[in-house]
C-alpha cells in the first residue's frame, strides 16, 4: 500500500457548552488538526490531533511543524508495516503526543481499512460496548446539580466531577448529586490540586460515595501519591502522572495509584496507549480510557482502544459531545450512557469539510 498524498489541515471548534477545571478557568475553544492520507488505491484515512497546552506544553506552531515533517515523511512508508512506519515517526514528534496520535490514528486507520476490519476488532475485539462518563465542570452547587440532571436526560448513568479549587466544595457538590442522582457511579477529579491531607479528608468523606478519585496530587509528586494511595479508603487513578510506557511503569512498580488513566491524545496514539495498558495489565491494575476535549475521530479511536482490551475497566469517552461544527461523523453510536461499536472497517468515521 503506497501512500500518494497527505493533507494537514488545522481548525478551530467551539464548544456548546463552555467549562471550566481547576486549571483551566473558562474553556470555550478548542484546537485541533486533521490529517487526511490517501493511497494509490484510492483508500482515505483519517488522524487526528487535540492537544491542551496545559497537559502537554505543546503549541499550535510546533504541532504543525511536526504534523507537516511526518507528512512528508509518511509518502515512503508502508503503512501495512506499521510499527516500522510508526517508529520513523516517532522520530518526527519528540515533544508532539499529538501530533504523533494524528498519524498513529491515520496509520491503524489504513490498517483496518486493508483488513475490511473495525479497528477494535483488529486490536483484539474484547468486547462491543463500554459505557461511558459525562463529566460535570466546576460550577456552583445549584447549578453543578442542574448538569448532572441535563446529563441525566441524556442518557448518562455515570459523572465524572470536576474539581480540585476548594476540597470541602468538592465534597458539598458531589453529595448533591448523589441525592438527587442516588445510584449513579461517582468519579471525582480532582485535577492535581489537593494536599495530600486534603485529599485524604476528601475520600474519607465520599467513602461509599466515589467510584475513585482521580489524579489528587500534583502529577510530577509521586511520593505524594503513594501516601494517598496507601491510605484512601476510595481508589486512586493516576492521570496526568502518566505520560508513556515509562511514566505508567514508574507509577505501577511503587504502587502509587490502584489503576492508570490513558489519554490517546496525550500519549502519542493507540500504540502507546496499548503499551501502558500492558504494563497496567501485568501489574494487575485496571486502566480507564479517557480523553481530552476532541473531535469523534478521536473518540472512536479511543473507544476503540477501550473495548480491544480486557483489562480497561472504565470508559471516560465524553469529549466529543458538545463540539459545534466538528467534521468528523462517527459510525459508533451513544445510547443509555454507552458507546456500541458498528462494523464499518477502520476507525468507522468520515471526515466532511
Amino acid at each position: 500500500m503506497q501512500i500518494t498524498h497527505v493533507e494537514v489541515v488545522p481548525a478551530e471548534l467551539t464548544l456548546r457548552l463552555p467549562y471550566r477545571t481547576a486549571r483551566h478557568p473558562q474553556v470555550e475553544r478548542v484546537t485541533v488538526v486533521f490529517v487526511r492520507v490517501e493511497t494509490r488505491t484510492g483508500v482515505t484515512a483519517w488522524g487526528c490531533a487535540a492537544f491542551d497546552p496545559l497537559l502537554t506544553g505543546e503549541t499550535m506552531e510546533g504541532v504543525l511543524r511536526a504534523c507537516a515533517a511526518c507528512a512528508d515523511r509518511a509518502r515512503d512508508l508502508n503503512p501495512l508495516n506499521i510499527e516500522h512506519a510508526l517508529d520513523e515517526l516517532a522520530l518526527l514528534t519528540q515533544g508532539s503526543p499529538s501530533a504523533q496520535c494524528a498519524f498513529d490514528l491515520a496509520f491503524h486507520d489504513l490498517l483496518g481499512l486493508a483488513a475490511g476490519l473495525p479497528l477494535y476488532r483488529l486490536l483484539g475485539g474484547y468486547r462491543h460496548q463500554i459505557p461511558t462518563s459525562a463529566t460535570i465542570s466546576i460550577a456552583p452547587l445549584r447549578e453543578t446539580v442542574e448538569l448532572a440532571h441535563g446529563r441525566a436526560r441524556q442518557g448518562f448513568r455515570i459523572f465524572k466531577v470536576k474539581g480540585g479549587l476548594d476540597p470541602e466544595e468538592d465534597v458539598r457538590r458531589v453529595r448533591a448529586i448523589h441525592e438527587a442522582l442516588p445510584g449513579f457511579p461517582l468519579r471525582l477529579d480532582a485535577d492535581q490540586g489537593y494536599t495530600v491531607r486534603q485529599a485524604l479528608d476528601v475520600a474519607r468523606a465520599l467513602e461509599g460515595i466515589l467510584e475513585m478519585l482521580e489524579q489528587p496530587t500534583p502529577a510530577a509528586d509521586l511520593e505524594a501519591l503513594v501516601e494517598v494511595t496507601r491510605h484512601s479508603p476510595v481508589p486512586i487513578l493516576a492521570d496526568e502522572s502518566v505520560i508513556g510506557p515509562a511514566s505508567a511503569l514508574e507509577v505501577v512498580s511503587r504502587r502509587a495509584a490502584n489503576g492508570l488513566s490513558i489519554k490517546l491524545a496525550t500519549c502519542g496514539g493507540l500504540r502507546c496507549a496499548r503499551q501502558v495498558d500492558a504494563v497496567a495489565r501485568a501489574a494487575r491494575m485496571a486502566t480507564m480510557v479517557s480523553c481530552v476535549n476532541e473531535p469523534a475521530l478521536l473518540t472512536a479511536a479511543g473507544l476503540s482502544f477501550a473495548l480491544s482490551s480486557p483489562n480497561v475497566g472504565y470508559g471516560d469517552l465524553d469529549g466529543h459531545l458538545d463540539l459545534i461544527g466538528d467534521p468528523s461523523r462517527p459510525a459508533f453510536i451513544l445510547k443509555d450512557g454507552c458507546l456500541t461499536a458498528t462494523d464499518v472497517p477502520g476507525l468507522g468515521c468520515t471526515v466532511e469539510w
